[in-house]
């Protein structure tokens, strides 16, 4: 099959198919030809990811914004993954563009579990208590080397970005209600403790579990050094309100980390809706559970 069958462009994003990944394996881990490879269903909208075997993963980036990615995650999962309470991608490979692909792509170990789905959790409180342990060990690594956090920033930074997107989602969503949580949220004081590690997308799609507990958290792609608010989202975005509290008194966070975190929430949620409503149905339903949960809290 030709290169032209195999890639096809959408704008910017790239459709990856199984035999591709075939070529690239035995091209360049000629250890590794002859596994069978199997594309993985995900809401995910970065990488394509390809069961390799039984016990391997590949990720291939699927649009140019995701390629810094590879190098950022090769760099530094060797040196926090050791250090966190349950499993964290363990990177086995660098491939290089070839074949038609034009980008570095990884491959790593496989992480059993599966991705847990806000509103019917197993196990909330427990789940809860381990989220906290996982963030707090996170953040107990020394950052003194670490780079800048992608979403490190002080929260007013997305202020344009909100305000834009509720621009697109008004008789969509109560543009009101979302305003005052927002507007409440960047009233909280800024960060002023020292920068610690935060993952900084820890969603559902990124956690792994396990009978109802927590085994493994992957895609560090954003992961760096800033304000660890950002890396209470979890609260919002999959637990419920009972857990919730469980959280955050689990981690420690004080009135305006919380504040924080809730607006970093809200944000992530109501940026991403506009632009997955029609193109990506799981995170577009997500962003409307965590709007919808923090409207509630805070009517």
């Amino acid at each position: 099959m030709g290169v032209m069958g195999v890639v096809r462009m959408h704008e910017d994003e790239l459709d990856i198919d199984v035999s591709l990944v075939d070529r690239l394996i035995a091209g360049q881990f000629p250890r590794w030809a002859g596994l069978p490879v199997r594309r993985l269903e995900s809401s995910g909208t970065e990488n394509a990811m390809f069961r390799l075997g039984t016990d391997k993963v590949v990720r291939l980036p699927r649009h140019p914004r995701a390629v810094q990615a590879i190098a950022h995650e090769l760099h530094w999962l060797p040196r926090l993954g050791p250090a966190l309470p349950v499993g964290a991608p363990e990177p086995l490979g660098r491939g290089e563009p070839g074949d038609g692909f034009p980008w570095p792509w990884s491959v790593y170990r496989w992480l059993d579990g599966h991705n847990p789905e806000p509103g019917r959790l197993q196990e909330p409180v427990m789940l809860a208590g381990d989220l906290a342990g996982w963030v707090t060990a996170l953040r107990r690594i020394d950052a003194s080397q670490g780079p800048p956090g992608y979403r490190g920033v002080p929260l007013a930074a997305r202020d344009p970005f909100m305000r834009a997107a509720l621009a697109d989602l008004a008789g969509r969503v109560d543009t009101v209600a979302v305003t005052k949580a927002w507007e409440a949220a960047l009233r909280a004081p800024e960060h002023t403790g020292p920068p610690v590690w935060a993952h900084g997308d820890l969603m559902a799609g990124n956690l792994l579990v396990a009978d109802g507990r927590l085994s493994a958290v992957i895609d560090f792609g954003t992961a760096g050094v800033g304000d660890p608010a950002v890396d209470l989202i979890a609260a919002w975005c999959l637990l419920p309100a009972a857990a919730r509290e469980v959280f955050r008194e689990a981690v420690g966070a004080g009135e305006a980390e919380w504040a924080r975190a809730r607006g970093w929430a809200l944000s992530i949620a109501v940026v991403a809706l506009p632009y997955y409503w029609d193109t990506n149905p799981p995170v577009a339903a997500n962003s409307r559970y965590v709007i919808g949960e923090i409207a509630a809290e805070t009517a």
